[in-house]
């Protein structure tokens, strides 16, 4: 989840220090390499960047020498090219007379590059930043004056993105919003620009905050709004905002996990905006029509996202996978897999060992090795043959909310172009996802006191909500600390039943399709004392038999069992607040596991 930040000054003064911390407070984002440019009177540019953290990058560089009247920062978390000092941004246009950094995925990426080298541009990266940069230059060089050429250039790029640019000839600064977030601010002297609060909140608490679709342009006393459409100026008052800085990283939640649990929308829109245009999408689906057999393979959360991805292929595309834990890939495939089976690896990631030991017996035993990635440049990438991006920007609570949801979404879309199907419809998913949390937020509240005093229970599922249940007993088990099993519904009575008593709550999870064998475990729990949960879709009969139905938005049965993890992701974090945790940094507990 790249970061940016843009300032303007009245007069040329030193900007390294100043930009280099406005780095330090957006290094919450998570980042890859970092980028520093500024402009000087003389209209020259200095630009410095590499791989590595703020610090690090700032000292080699001598970050805290730049002067100049404006500048640009920017913190890159890598999907279009590895991470590179050639990848980092900001980027220059072909003649260095221009300097760019953006925000976001531009999914045309790959093939702007093209255009631009046909066009006779200079192209030094494969990062869709830079194709920010080219955009504008195309229409610069057909004659635009710099405000024309944003608005063209907002019309070549796709995706969702923000980005800042500049020219030596120019004396101010420009940026664009399309779908990430981007502000502006007045100073003593200067204004500013940035992705979000934490940056400008040290420097200013006089704030615009910009819709899609408008192009601001900065001088050291003035911000003005255009409409990207029709060039229009639009008039707005700034406003004064009174957050602190760990509220504004936070996005005024009170935790990340709670941040990243809204987050869940975008980041599913912006995977798919993203794998629409992706040729590496093809080639594995390719892979996956020719292959003998086909395993899905993970730890933890992605795991439990690998059995969705399994029930998706069947339920859609006809196509049996088998998802296996990384741990046991060994113990049960070892001796039977060659180069006629392909595995996809998933992590958030990219760096758990026993995900990596995995990989290396696939390897050894000539699999086809594909993955799905949160992490780009991280060595489960380097290890396959083709990764596709999660797209999920950083996560920073330990508890893996918007990387499980992707994680599914993507393997949804695979099971849709497999069967052939068109994969436009699951756009439509976002939006549920929205609905979804809306509704969830205080009616998950309502229904927390039922688990008072229970220290062990029970998440049930059956068919497409199995590993749901899985997941959702995770999550209560990694921030809680209580102790919850997921587990099948109709494998409760083979021994679980045993531990209902009077009050005893037992969650249950259902599709439509799944609802008869749902109610059966229901009245399996209730007729002994127990207290049924159940989150499905409205359903008389669920609303009959359970103690407390928490209904999920009217939709299919692939698209509810993703909107089935939000109540419980939300279950599992007010009881955690309920017993006074964090549920950001639970105990003993590490975001990547890097050990056997």
């Amino acid at each position: 989840m790249c970061g940016i930040f843009g300032i303007v000054t009245k007069h040329e003064k030193n900007l390294g220090n100043i930009l280099t911390a406005a780095g330090q407070r957006l290094s919450y984002r998570g980042y890859d390499s970092v980028g520093v440019a500024t402009i000087h009177a003389d209209q020259s540019i200095d630009l410095r960047k590499d791989v590595g953290k703020v610090q690090a990058v700032a000292e080699k560089y001598n970050f805290s020498e730049m002067n100049g009247c404006r500048g640009i920062l920017q913190l890159r978390w890598a999907t279009f090219g590895e991470p590179s000092q050639v990848n980092a941004q900001p980027h220059l246009d072909s003649k260095g007379l221009m300097v760019g950094a953006h925000n976001g995925n531009i999914v045309n990426n790959v093939l702007l590059r093209k255009q631009f080298s046909a066009e006779g541009m200079l192209v030094r990266s494969t990062n869709d930043g830079e194709s920010c940069v080219h955009a504008v230059e195309r229409h610069l060089l057909q004659g635009n004056g710099m405000l024309d050429a944003i608005r063209l250039a907002y019309q070549d790029l796709e995706g969702d993105y923000a980005f800042v640019i500049a020219s030596g000839t120019d004396e101010k600064l420009y940026a664009i919003k399309n779908g990430s977030g981007l502000i502006a601010a007045f100073g003593e002297d200067f204004t500013c620009i940035s992705s979000d609060l934490p940056s400008i909140l040290p420097l200013s608490h006089e704030i615009i905050f910009l819709n899609d679709g408008e192009i601001v342009e900065l001088t050291p006393s003035s911000i003005s709004i255009y409409s990207a459409e029709t060039g229009e100026k639009i008039e707005r008052q700034a406003e004064v905002v009174i957050e602190t800085m760990e509220a504004a990283q936070k996005g005024g939640f009170a935790h990340f996990m709670l941040k990243e649990i809204n987050e869940q929308p975008q980041v599913a829109r912006e995977l798919l905006h993203l794998w629409d245009r992706m040729g590496e999408v093809e080639q594995v689906i390719t892979a996956i029509q020719q292959a003998r057999s086909v395993y899905f393979i993970g730890c933890g959360t992605s795991y439990n996202a690998c059995v969705s991805g399994a029930i998706f292929f069947n339920n859609l595309a006809n196509r049996s996978v088998i998802p296996i834990a990384a741990p046991q890939f060994m113990a049960q495939y070892n001796q039977s897999t060659n180069s006629e089976d392909i595995a996809i690896f998933v992590s958030q990631s990219g760096e758990t060992k026993d995900v990596l030991n995995a990989v290396d017996v696939a390897r050894q035993n000539g699999m086809r090795i594909f993955s799905l990635v949160n992490v780009v440049g991280s060595t489960l990438t380097k290890k396959s043959e083709i990764w596709l991006p999660l797209a999920c920007g950083y996560e920073v609570s330990v508890p893996a909310t918007k990387t499980f949801t992707n994680q599914m979404v993507a393997f949804l879309f695979l099971a849709y172009r497999l069967a052939g199907k068109d994969s436009s419809v699951i756009h439509q998913l976002p939006q549920l996802m929205e609905e979804e949390i809306r509704q969830s937020m205080q009616k998950v509240v309502d229904f927390v006191p039922f688990f008072d005093g229970w220290k062990d229970f029970y998440c049930l599922g059956f068919g497409l909500t199995y590993p749901i249940a899985l997941e959702g007993a995770l999550k209560i088990k990694e921030i809680t600390y209580a102790h919850c099993e997921g587990m099948l519904s109709t494998e409760f009575k083979h021994g679980p039943l045993a531990a209902v008593s009077d009050r005893y709550p037992v969650i249950f999870v259902s599709t439509k399709r799944d609802i008869p064998f749902i109610i059966s475990g229901i009245n399996e729990v209730t007729c002994r004392g127990g207290l049924a949960i159940a989150i499905g879709p409205q359903n008389a009969a669920l609303t009959e038999n359970a103690y407390h139905v928490l209904p999920i938005v009217e939709t299919n049965d692939e698209f509810l069992s993703i909107l089935a993890a939000i109540p419980l992701q939300l279950l599992s974090y007010q009881l955690s607040l309920r017993k006074g945790y964090d549920p950001d940094f639970p105990r003993n507990l590490s975001k990547t596991l890097t050990v056997d």
